[in-house]
Formats: C-alpha cells, sequence, structure tokens
C-alpha cells in the first residue's frame, strides 16, 4: 500500500514539473533528475511515519510547482512574456530583472 502511495506522488510531482516546464527541454530534463534523486535518497526509509512525512512533502512540492512557478517565454520582440494560467489565480507574480534573465539564458 505504502509502495502504492509512493508510486503515485512521484508520478503526480513528475507531472507538475512537465506541465511547468512544457517546451523547455532543459528544465525538464533537470527537474525530472532532481525528483528521482530525492526519491533515490529516501529509498531505504523504512518507517512509516517517515514515509508518511515525505509523501506529504512530496505533494506540497507538487502543489508548489504547480501553481507557483510559470516560465517566462522569450517573444518575437526579444522580450519575455508570462501566460499565468488558471491554476495560478491568486498567485503572486515576482518578476525577475532583465539582468537576472539574460544570464539564465
Amino acid at each position: 500500500m505504502m509502495r502504492t502511495e509512493v508510486l503515485k506522488v512521484y508520478r503526480e510531482v513528475l507531472k507538475a514539473t512537465r506541465k511547468s516546464f512544457s517546451g523547455d527541454t532543459q528544465m525538464l530534463q533537470a527537474s525530472a533528475m532532481e525528483v528521482r534523486t530525492k526519491f533515490e535518497e529516501n529509498k531505504n526509509v523504512k518507517s512509516e511515519a517517515d514515509i508518511q512525512r515525505l509523501i506529504s512533502e512530496a505533494q506540497e512540492a507538487s502543489h508548489f510547482i504547480s501553481t507557483m512557478i510559470v516560465q517566462a517565454k522569450l517573444n518575437e520582440r526579444g522580450g519575455y512574456e508570462v501566460k499565468a494560467s488558471k491554476d495560478h489565480a491568486g498567485a503572486t507574480l515576482e518578476v525577475p530583472s532583465e539582468e537576472i534573465l539574460k544570464t539564465a539564458a
């Protein structure tokens, strides 16, 4: 039963990263690797309480990724656009500076 819950939340987190980083191959690969690494680090946890805590943390991470991360995309005018979806309703938008965006590209 625990294994099923762990696999379910693992898939939830990966789905959230695929949705948030759609079209960004580098971020998709990096986030998938990070998610796998985090789950692998905890594969030997035996305590049911610890496993439940980790599942809860993974669910929170999935929610955060889905609702708080929006990627800016370079438009044809050379600027960046952010298109938030209905999942982001009520979230506060933090726009990074042009300098930060240029160094990240």
